[in-house]
């Protein structure tokens, strides 16, 4: 046990001294900081611009001010000021960043108000757009002044439908809590996806670099293989939740400082403002539980190469299958209760992120999640028992990397230890 223990911390403080965890670490905070203030360094850069400033040519003489007024309503950082000068003069101030742009408005044949914007570029298409916009508000309450409309009438003609879903399940949630449910489920999935592939493959890195070179000889000497094996594994899994824990805080953090600024937007969308305490167990779950999965996996795979360049060939494929859970699971959160989505959420590889969307976004019986938990530890343990022996045997191995050949044969030299 005390060189399980030894292996364990050596590959944990190796790893957490190492250039590469601390720039990745460190960049990553610099990140979620950024992330996390968007507001505010929004309003800084916003706030040294002036108003977007356009010159209006209104050929109809009396377009003009209900536009402006409309525009107001829509985006009061753009300024209109009419002006009598020719396009000409307007172009060469538009060339020369004097005015953002100018418009044109006119009446067409059908007396009906339209307009030309005029820019340097149409790169930028906030401003266009939201010219549009208003256009059309004020086209709509000219067209019915010309019916001779009242307000009231204008207001019906244009009052949306009322269209309202119910789910004759009590259980079932609502939309506005499938929304939420869809958000974090969404940036979940990701944080899963990228934690099971960034460490596995970290996992895979550490055996093939002491194998290439041979300071894996000196170790079996001391550390039976299996135990090394276990003893990277939650090494790793020791590093990851360090550099998790670390993210989460700064995240939490920044999110907290700005949380007045984020309420009722992208913050609430995405649905961490209601998490509820059930969805964040079954993440951590899930996630622990996939990490398991994937690190024995290639834990014994990282055994089988001698050189370091073999290793992303030989996880290739278990790359693959992490891919293929991911995007199983992104298609299926427009309908979580699609049959592929079932069914696969019961096949191991897939289950962390594929139940864990069913979890989050549907009204699951109990059974169902403790199943899908049931069959990945069952997963695991099988895994580990195999990956042991191809483990013991493959740490041995030197040579030219054949995936099937050398797990055949590392099951053999492991027998005969």
């Amino acid at each position: 046990m005390h060189n399980f223990w030894t292996v364990l911390f050596h590959t944990y403080f190796t790893k957490l001294r190492s250039k590469q965890f601390i720039i990745s670490t460190v960049i990553t905070l610099l990140i979620i900081l950024v992330l996390g203030n968007i507001s505010k360094i929004i309003d800084f850069f916003n706030s040294g611009e002036n108003q977007e400033r356009l010159a209006v040519i209104d050929q109809s003489n009396s377009l003009f001010e209900p536009f402006k007024k409309q525009l107001k309503e829509v985006n009061p950082d753009i300024q209109l000021q009419k002006t009598n000068a020719s396009e000409e003069e307007l172009k060469k101030n538009v060339l020369n960043d004097e005015i953002k742009g100018y418009l044109v408005l006119s009446l067409n044949d059908e007396n009906r108000p339209m307009a030309v914007y005029k820019a340097a570029s149409l790169a930028d298409s906030t401003v266009p757009n939201d010219l549009q916009y208003a256009l059309q508000q004020v086209s709509m309450v000219w067209t019915a002044g010309q019916l001779k409309l009242t307000q009231e009438e204008l207001m019906k003609l244009n009052a949306p439908v009322s269209f309202e879903m119910e789910a004759l399940n009590a259980n079932a949630k609502t939309v506005e809590e499938l929304n939420q449910a869809r958000g974090l489920v969404y940036v979940l999935l990701f944080v899963i996806y990228f934690a099971v592939i960034m460490y596995a493959n970290m996992i895979a890195m550490e055996v093939a670099v002491e194998k290439s070179s041979r300071v894996m000889e000196i170790l079996i000497s001391s550390v039976p293989p299996i135990t090394q094996m276990f003893a990277k594994i939650l090494g790793v899994a020791l590093l990851s939740l360090t550099q998790l824990a670390l993210w989460l805080i700064v995240g939490y953090v920044s999110i907290k400082q700005n949380l007045e600024s984020m309420d009722g937007g992208f913050f609430s969308f995405f649905g961490f403002l209601n998490t509820s305490l059930s969805t964040i167990l079954y993440a951590v779950i899930f996630f622990i539980l996939g990490y398991l999965l994937y690190a024995t996996m290639a834990a014994f795979l990282g055994s089988l190469v001698s050189r370091i360049e073999d290793v992303q060939q030989l996880i290739t494929p278990m790359i693959l299958t992490v891919v293929a859970g991911f995007m199983l699971a992104i298609f299926g959160l427009s309908n979580p209760e699609a049959s592929y989505v079932t069914i696969t959420s019961y096949i191991p590889p897939f289950t962390p992120m594929l139940m864990f969307l069913r979890v989050g976004m549907l009204d699951l019986p109990i059974w169902e999640p403790l199943l899908g938990i049931g069959l990945l530890i069952a997963s695991i343990a099988i895994l580990a028992v195999f990956g042991a022996r191809v483990y013991k045997g493959g740490v041995l191995m030197y040579g030219k990397s054949n995936a099937l050949k050398d797990i055949k044969k590392a099951l053999q030299l492991s027998k005969n230890k």
